[in-house]
Formats: C-alpha cells, structure tokens, sequence
C-alpha cells in the first residue's frame, strides 16, 4: 500500500492564537501508541487546555485528550496520557532555555500527518493581556471593514 503523501490536520488549537503570542512555532513528532494513531486517523483528538513541559531535559505533552479506539480492546490507551515530544537535542536545548529566561511557555497549535506520520505543532509563547486581546480584535475588524470597502470600490459599488 502506498504511503500518503501531504498533510492531513487532525485537531488545532484556535485558542492558543488568541490567549498567546506566538513567537517561533516547531514541529515535533510524538511517541504514540497503536491505538492512539488508529484514534488520530480518524480523526479524533483535542488540544484544549494541552501544554508542553520539561522533565529531565526532555518535552512532554501534558493534557491532549485522544480518545479510546473504538474498536480497541484491553489493549487500549488512556485518553489524556502523557506523551513524549520527539525533537532535535538543539531544539529542546533552545526551547527550555528561552522558557527558562520568563515569561514563555509551550503550547501545542495542532496535530496533523505529515507524509504518515503524526506530528504536532508546538510554539512558543507569551501569554496575552486581556486588553492585548481586545486590541487585536479591534484591528481584525478595523482589517475587515478596510477589506470590505476596497471590495466594493473594484467592484464599483462606491457610497
């Protein structure tokens, strides 16, 4: 059987975008039972309130909630398990040292399959204020009302 080419998104985390900003986004490989790839291909998991964390100079995925493999049997896995994140010993170097500095914390952005295998999206980041929020929402709407006007002015529907 042929493997799939491309990138298949699994699961994203919008409210990572809108609580952090994101400063420099990696892509890390994760250490994944057989039943959790089944469970992921059907596409079935959920970023919500998930993080990354360091423990003996490695990264691990805390609170990604993958459900049971419906048609698992004992062999199950538990659904809001600990994973290990697989990256380059320089990238998790560079990684806990900025987090290490304050300030930044790790966040998953979204799980996807690349070329067949899982991987997911992690950034680093700083946490927003609420009035950062508000002002980036301002802009967002201020953007889309531009947007709208320049639309309507090529299409010569001018006030």
């Amino acid at each position: 059987m042929p493997r799939e080419k491309g990138r298949k998104v699994v699961a994203s985390n919008k409210k990572a975008r809108h609580d952090y900003s994101i400063l420099d986004t990696y892509e890390a490989g994760m250490a994944l039972t057989g039943t959790e790839v089944k469970s992921l291909r059907a596409g079935r998991a959920s970023l919500v309130d998930a993080f990354a964390q360091e423990r003996d100079g490695e990264l691990f995925l805390h609170a990604m909630h993958i459900p049971e493999y419906t048609q698992g049997t004992w062999t199950n896995h538990e659904p809001r398990r600990t994973r290990k994140l697989l990256l380059n010993r320089g990238e998790i170097d560079r990684l806990l040292g900025k987090t290490r500095e304050g300030g930044l914390t790790i966040v998953p952005l979204q799980v996807y399959f690349s070329d067949g295998w899982a991987k997911v999206e992690i950034a680093l980041a700083k946490g927003k204020k609420s009035y950062d929020k508000r002002q980036d929402l301002a802009k967002r709407d201020a953007d889309r009302e531009i947007a709208r006007a320049s639309g309507r002015r090529g299409k010569g529907m001018d006030d």
